[in-house]
């Protein structure tokens, strides 16, 4: 079977005040890094957020930590955190140290 990367993108809230609850993130999964990132800078375009994000700086982050993450603040306080990276499609199972089972052995005629 094959291993393929594929690439998360989380977008977890992070509320002003303490009586507002957590929400749960919200997570997408993509095939390409360049789809994630343009439908990332679209949607904050979208809500009129500034879209700061630089392609060669993700892709140098997710190869290196494993992860990019980036807040959004208005004035000093979070809003939310988009959180980009990345997974093992199909991974391969371990063998799980179990031991081959013993056979017979074969009696000669």
């Amino acid at each position: 079977m094959k291993q393929q990367n594929i690439y998360e993108l989380a977008i977890w809230q992070r509320p002003a005040l303490q009586e507002l609850r957590r929400r749960e993130p919200s997570v997408v999964f993509f095939s390409n890094l360049k789809k994630t990132i343009e439908n990332l800078t679209s949607a904050l375009a979208l809500h009129g957020w500034e879209p700061a994000l630089n392609y060669s700086a993700v892709y140098r982050s997710v190869n290196l930590k494993g992860k990019f993450s980036q807040d959004y603040a208005v004035e000093g306080i979070v809003f939310f955190r988009v959180v980009i990276g990345r997974k093992i499609l199909n991974p391969v199972l371990p063998m799980l140290e179990i031991d081959d089972k013993p056979r017979k052995p074969r009696r000669l005629r």
